[in-house]
C-alpha cells in the first residue's frame, strides 16, 4: 500500500511537481523593475493527489501524520495557518479566478531544504496549483499559474514577495537559465549547461539563521523607493550605468547611494552575463558572480559571515566565481567551478566552517532543470 493510500484510503489520480530555484544573478533588482536570471533545481515539491466530490480539500505531509482539512467554498485569507496555508492559498486563488477546481486529497513530499532561500514556498504553491488544475484536466499557461501563485502568497499567506520565484518554478527549462524582465513581463530561455563545458554550479547551504530579515528587507526597499522618488524616475531600472555617477551626486544620503549603486550595477551584470552565455563564454560569467557578491556585501549589506566565508573560501580554492544567492542574511551561495575541482572547493568550505565554529554546510546538485510538470 502506498503512503497516499495509508493516509487517504485511496490511490492517487496523479502526481505533480514544482522545483525550487536559485538566482544566478540579478539579486534585489526585482522591485526596481529589474531583470533576473534564475534556474530551476532538481530539488522539488512533489504532490500526489486524488479528486474528491464533497468540496473538501485534505492536505498532509509525508513527514507528518496529521491531515488538515478545509472546505473550498469557505476559504478566505488567513483561514488556514502554517504550512497548509500554501496549498490552501493555491486553492483560494484558483477559486477566485473562477477555475473549475474541486475537492482534493493532497500529499506533499519535498527534498527542498527549508530556510535555505531556495523558494520552497513558491514551489509548494505552484505544485499545489498544478495538481488542483491537473485533477480537473484544466490547462493554464505556466506564466499565469506563476502570477496566481504570487497573488496567493501576497494576499492569502500575507508575504509581500515578487514574481521571480514563481516564474522560475513554472517556466524554467532544462539546460537553460530564465531571463525574466520584470518591467516588460517577458521571458527568454538562455543556454546554461555548465556540465557541457566541463563546469559545475555548486549550491552551498551555509545553514545560517536568518536574522532580522523582514525589517532589513523593508528598509532596503524603502531606500530604493526613496532614491527613485528623489531622482524623479519610476524605478531604479530607469538609471543607466553610464548615468550612475551623476545620479549618485543628487542623493544626499550615503546609505541610499550605496543601495542605488548595487541595483544599477547588478542590472548591468545580468545583461553582461546573458551576453556571455549566448556567446558560449560560460567561464567568463564567474567574475560577474564575484562582483555581484562584493556589491551585495558592501553596497546592499545583506550578507552574513557564513556567506562571506563560503564565498572567499570557494574563490581561494579555485572557483571561477562565487556569490550569495537569494534574499540574504543567511541561505546559500553559488560557485561556478571546474567539475574536477568541485569536491576540493566543497571540502575547503567545510574546513573553513569548522575553523570558524559555523554549522556544517550542505551542498545541492544545481543542474538546470525544468519547471513544474505532471509526473504520472
Amino acid at each position: 500500500m502506498s503512503k497516499f493510500a495509508e493516509v487517504f484510503g485511496v490511490e492517487p489520480d496523479g502526481v505533480w511537481r514544482a522545483p525550487g530555484r536559485v538566482n544566478l544573478i540579478g539579486e534585489h533588482t526585482d522591485y526596481n523593475d529589474g531583470i533576473v536570471l534564475p534556474i530551476a533545481l532538481p530539488n522539488q515539491i512533489t504532490i500526489s493527489a486524488s479528486a474528491r466530490t464533497d468540496g473538501v480539500i485534505a492536505v498532509a505531509s509525508s513527514g507528518q501524520n496529521d491531515v488538515i482539512t478545509f472546505e473550498l467554498d469557505s476559504l478566505a485569507p488567513g483561514s488556514v495557518k502554517d504550512w497548509a496555508a500554501y496549498p490552501a492559498g493555491a486553492a483560494w486563488v484558483l477559486r477566485e479566478a473562477q477555475y473549475g477546481i474541486g475537492g482534493a486529497n493532497l500529499l506533499v513530499e519535498s527534498d527542498l531544504p527549508s530556510g535555505a532561500g531556495l523558494s520552497s514556498s513558491a514551489a509548494l504553491l505552484c505544485a499545489s496549483a498544478v495538481a488542483l488544475l491537473g485533477l480537473r484536466d484544466l490547462e493554464v499557461d505556466p506564466a499565469e499559474v506563476a502570477r496566481l501563485a504570487q497573488r496567493a502568497e501576497n494576499q492569502y499567506v500575507g508575504a509581500p514577495v515578487g514574481l521571480m520565484d514563481q516564474m522560475a518554478s513554472m517556466c524554467c527549462s532544462a539546460g537553460h537559465a530564465l531571463y525574466f524582465d520584470i518591467r516588460a513581463m517577458t521571458t527568454d530561455q538562455i543556454p546554461f549547461d555548465p556540465a557541457a563545458d566541463g563546469l559545475a554550479l555548486l549550491v552551498v547551504d551555509v545553514k545560517a539563521p536568518h536574522r532580522h530579515v523582514d525589517g532589513e528587507y523593508a528598509a532596503r526597499r524603502q531606500s530604493c523607493e526613496q532614491a527613485a522618488a528623489e531622482l524623479g524616475v519610476p524605478a531604479l531600472r530607469s538609471i543607466a550605468v553610464e548615468d550612475l555617477d551623476e545620479a549618485l551626486t543628487r542623493l544626499s544620503d550615503d546609505v541610499v547611494r550605496r543601495r542605488v549603486r548595487h541595483v544599477v550595477t547588478e542590472i548591468r551584470r545580468v545583461e553582461e552575463a546573458v551576453a556571455l552565455m549566448r556567446a558560449g563564454q560560460l567561464r567568463d560569467v564567474g567574475p560577474l558572480f564575484t562582483a555581484s557578491h562584493v556589491s551585495l556585501r558592501d553596497d546592499f549589506e545583506i550578507t552574513v559571515p557564513e556567506l562571506d566565508v563560503a564565498v572567499d573560501t570557494a574563490l581561494a580554492a579555485g572557483a571561477l566565481g562565487a556569490r550569495m544567492t537569494g534574499g540574504g542574511f543567511g541561505g546559500c551561495i553559488i560557485a561556478l567551478v571546474d567539475s574536477s575541482t568541485a569536491t576540493t572547493v566543497l571540502n575547503a568550505i567545510e574546513k573553513a566552517f569548522a575553523a570558524n565554529s559555523f554549522t556544517t554546510p550542505a551542498s545541492l546538485d544545481a543542474t538546470p532543470s525544468t519547471g513544474a510538470s505532471r509526473l504520472s
